[in-house]
């Protein structure tokens, strides 16, 4: 029998999946642009030229290729397959069979769009963005080749860049996660300051790119992995161990100021991602934080390659849990930082660029196995009132009543069979309709509509459809919340 079911690591999403994950998203994007932020979209899938040599070399292993289609894919390989250079051949092939790829994430197609727009546009530019990305990735719990990431990112010229772009995005945070309703630890680090020490390490310049991937995994997989993967890429291990001491410093604040400033005072680079941290960190205790703490976190890297300041990463306060001994970190839900080059593989120089992004369904995941869209628990249904069908004479007679309610803003259906009433009524409790509008022969003859509340029971008897339109939308702006 043919399998008809879905590819690995992507979803069939149903209604109130699909209701509540347009709730985070309705949040999410009022927040943004209550900060200033415009919404763009860009195609699902971008020239494999823009995608390539931005994400690191792990990165590029998971952009999803696509092949040329239709002709001008046989076509090339036919060409290929003529010519007797086999080398060429081998060289090549990838590019003749595909010169596109879907999007890894939505920053590298912003900057591109920026480059494209440039004379458009106005600078700084605030742009977010919420659509789908794609990731050649392992399936795991929480991790999906298909999810939803909602972005907010601005651009401009060095000239205007400052740090108090950071503590704007981090205040974004802080409101996003105040109306999500719960909180969330965003650790911070500074790319310069693990520049700084490796360079104070004796890690060669050609190994910067091996030694950030590997370090991005040292929460999720631990220092011994961490420390292998290094040395197999030629770090030593007296640079591995000096490096690795500065991220087991478990003193405040001020004290790590103190040991990097005194260990980095011979590298320039170091000692500005220092003040940026203590800028960032100072300037924010200025602030009243309802759902967010910021912690530094030396050893946080982000494995992008095009990163090159300040760098933070979003977790949920309450995922670390022991298991066997071992401390596990659960995924995380979001993570941005600023990015000062990327912008000039695109001819745009001079120009700093920063933003955000939040994984909408690892924020779903844990909205939904920590029972926090309750709100919603009443509303899985897009349907407020459901009209009982009583056969052809009766529809006609309340067709009119079923448009009036929508003209109304009242969500309103019209069962489709004339079939048991029972059975009507037990459609409407099943799928959660709050109410439902008998009309048959007796209300037609007396002129009457009966108005019943699924959930407690009670029928009312109206006498025209106005009286009805004022009692459910007086009883559904009162009840706003369960009907979001």
């Amino acid at each position: 029998m043919e399998n008809f079911g879905i590819p690995k690591g992507t979803r069939d999403l149903s209604s109130i999946e699909i209701k509540k994950r347009n709730y985070l998203i309705q949040i999410i994007r009022d927040k943004f642009e209550m900060f200033g932020f415009s919404p763009i979209e860009t195609p699902s899938f971008e020239n494999l030229s823009t995608l390539m040599e931005k994400y690191g070399k792990e990165g590029d292993y998971l952009i999803f290729k696509l092949l040329r289609s239709g002709e001008i894919l046989k076509n090339k390989l036919l060409n290929s397959l003529n010519k007797n250079n086999k080398l060429h051949i081998i060289n090549s092939i990838i590019e003749k069979i595909s010169n596109k790829g879907l999007r890894y994430d939505l920053t590298v197609p912003f900057v591109r769009y920026v480059s494209m727009h440039r004379n458009e546009i106005t600078f700084p530019f605030k742009r977010y963005q919420i659509q789908p990305v794609w990731r050649a990735d392992n399936p795991q719990q929480g991790r999906f080749r298909e999810f939803y990431q909602c972005d907010a990112d601005m651009i401009g010229s060095q000239s205007v860049s400052s740090l108090w772009q950071e503590i704007d995005f981090f205040k974004l945070c802080d409101d996003i996660f105040n109306a999500l309703n719960f909180s969330v630890i965003i650790n911070v680090n500074h790319i310069d300051i693990l520049k700084g020490l490796a360079e104070i390490s004796g890690i060669e310049n050609h190994l910067w790119k091996y030694f950030i991937a590997s370090l991005d995994k040292w929460k999720k997989m631990g220092k011994d992995v961490v420390k292998q993967e290094m040395i197999q890429q030629g770090i030593s291990y007296k640079s591995f161990d000096k490096i690795s001491s500065f991220f087991d410093i478990q003193e405040h604040f001020d004290k790590k100021i103190e040991i990097l400033i005194n260990a980095l005072k011979y590298s320039k680079t170091g000692i500005k991602g220092v003040k940026d941290i203590s800028f960032i960190f100072k300037n924010m205790n200025n602030f009243s934080l309802k759902k967010i703490k910021l912690k530094w976190d030396i050893s946080l890297s982000r494995g992008m390659n095009y990163y090159t300041g300040t760098i933070f990463e979003i977790t949920a306060k309450d995922i670390i849990k022991k298991q066997n001994d071992v401390v596990k970190y659960q995924q995380s839900i979001g993570g941005g930082g600023r990015y000062d080059k990327l912008s000039s593989y695109f001819g745009m120089k001079n120009f700093s660029g920063i933003g955000i992004s939040f994984g909408l369904d690892r924020i779903y995941i844990y909205m939904e196995n920590n029972n926090l869209f309750y709100i919603m628990n009443n509303c899985q249904f897009p349907s407020k009132v459901l009209f009982i069908n009583f056969g052809e004479r009766e529809v006609i007679y309340a067709y009119r009543m079923i448009s009036s309610l929508r003209d109304h803003g009242i969500s309103t259906q019209l069962y489709p069979n004339a079939i048991s009433i029972k059975k009507q009524f037990l459609y409407a409790d099943k799928n959660n309709i709050p109410f439902t509008i008998s009309i048959g022969t007796k209300e037609i003859e007396n002129k009457k509509i009966k108005v019943k509340n699924i959930n407690n029971r009670i029928e009312i008897e109206y006498d025209n459809l106005q009286n009805v339109i004022k009692h459910l939308t007086s009883y559904f702006k009162s009840n706003a919340s369960l009907f979001v």
